[in-house]
């Protein structure tokens, strides 16, 4: 089995690349860097593998944060809490873990995995199951490959623990837990069903942690030398540029375990005279311009500052602020109409038909 070693300064490009990928959402990953900063002071490290190096057999622990990103900024876990939710499904499930993924790459959930990697001594998986952040269980590649959606543990940072263990569907996963979050505060470190080396292998969007690396190391090679970040993530990635302009509005509200809302931005520059409006849930999910949609998910629509080149979220975006709205091309398996069915507009209500900012 081939690993790498995750240094340091492959942690800070990852918080800034996977902030990137979340679309808007998967919690800031500024917490997570933190507490990596921590474990690595200690003399913890961890290492990365690709997924082909897994046996078959092997026991992939699977690990996400679930709730409201704006209610995870104000009530801080650590990285004790999600090793716990890791260790407890060990407890129930009696074996240990080979190694650990993450659920979405997106924001902190695509950090958090190391936590966990890191205070058990086992590799993380160059893999996710979203290739970005999406807001519900069912929204994931292991869901379109209908494979078992539990059992499930969710834990608390008060110490509340709780076992999902059989629900008939992934519909049913994302309703269970996400009373039992709402329960919690909104905000809880869960462990998702734990998957074979093989399921990883089969239904896993690959390479997902080295590719949040390389944005952000363009990121911030392109702040170090004054250059354009966003052309940066844009010269590293097939990406659209779709706008530019200044936050004028935003409606954001806390509810039943999400964060809903909408944005409207006022165009500069080349843009100016056109509005754009963002809805979300969690993450940013139809971007319409004038009126009319010009991106929706599964594509995946990144608000980033102007200036900074950096992701900015939905629990943060603020009046005022000067973005770039970018569009990069989601992962293949959404595109399928099994996977539009989990992820297109339609799965979040809206009455649109998907049509990709990407086709020709």
């Amino acid at each position: 089995m081939s690993r790498r070693e995750i240094t340091e300064d492959d942690i800070e490009s990852l918080a800034v690349g996977a902030w990137v990928l979340g679309t808007g959402g998967g919690g800031n990953p500024y917490l997570s860097l933190l507490n990596m900063r921590v474990l690595y002071r200690e003399g913890k490290r961890v290492q990365l593998i690709d997924a082909g190096d897994l046996a078959d057999d092997a026991y992939v622990a699977v690990i996400a944060g679930m709730g409201a990103p704006l209610v995870g900024i104000e009530r801080l876990t650590d990285h004790r809490v999600f090793t716990r939710a890791a260790v407890l499904m060990e407890e129930h499930t009696r074996r240990k873990f080979d190694a650990v993924m993450g659920m979405e790459i997106g924001g902190g959930n695509g950090v958090r995995p190391l936590m966990v990697a890191a205070n058990l001594g086992i590799p993380v998986v160059d893999s996710d199951t979203m290739g970005r952040a999406y807001p519900e269980a069912q929204m994931t590649s292991v869901a379109v490959g209908k494979l078992k959606p539990c059992p499930m543990t969710v834990v608390d940072v008060r110490g509340l623990e709780a076992v999902v263990e059989t629900v008939p569907t992934w519909k049913w996963a994302e309703r269970v837990g996400r009373k039992i979050v709402v329960e919690y505060g909104s905000t809880a470190s869960t462990c998702q069903p734990p998957r074979t080396g093989a399921e990883v292998k089969r239904w896993g969007i690959h390479g997902t942690t080295t590719k949040a690396i390389a944005i952000g190391h363009a990121v911030r090679e392109a702040q170090r030398t004054h250059d354009d970040p966003v052309a940066a993530i844009l010269a590293v990635e097939p990406g659209k540029l779709l706008y530019r302009g200044k936050v004028i509005d935003v409606e954001r509200r806390a509810t039943e375990g999400f964060l809903r809302g909408v944005v409207r931005f006022e165009g500069m520059d080349d843009w100016r005279g056109l509005a754009m409006q963002i809805n979300f849930q969690n993450e940013w999910i139809v971007a319409q311009r004038d009126g009319a949609p010009v991106a929706m998910s599964p594509d995946l629509i990144c608000v980033l500052d102007s200036v900074s080149g950096e992701a900015v979220g939905t629990e943060t975006i603020r009046y005022g602020q000067r973005v770039t709205v970018i569009a990069l091309p989601g992962p293949d398996i959404f595109l399928t109409p099994e996977g539009l069915a989990h992820v297109g507009p339609r799965a979040f209500g809206y009455d649109l038909d998907f049509r990709s900012v990407f086709a020709s």
